[in-house]
């Protein structure tokens, strides 16, 4: 499944980390998809998601399930790009502007 937000096209919304490759891209987390946890982006997208330090902040702030979408994209200065504009707009409670 997948869905154009933030000018990208989006692969997701996963349950689980299985389903995500392990290449460059930006990742969203939200919960029960609606509510917009964080954001990053990462040279192995699933790694980075599996052992994140900020995994705590996505449990405390979402009662449903959390889910997982993100858009593959091997140039760093484009995926930094994308989530800073990812964060401005949504103004995530996990992670920093």
């Amino acid at each position: 499944m997948s869905f154009y937000q933030w000018g990208y096209s989006f692969v997701g919304w996963f349950s689980s980390t299985w389903s995500l490759e392990r290449k460059a891209g930006v990742y969203v987390i939200s919960c029960n998809q609606t509510k917009i946890l964080d954001v990053g982006e990462s040279e192995n997208v699933r790694e980075r998601i599996e052992d994140h330090e900020r995994k705590d902040c996505w449990e405390r702030q979402c009662s449903g399930t959390i889910y997982y979408a993100v858009t593959y994209i091997s140039s760093e200065s484009e995926r930094r790009d994308l989530e800073k504009k990812i964060r401005n707009a949504e103004i995530p409670p996990c992670g920093e502007i």
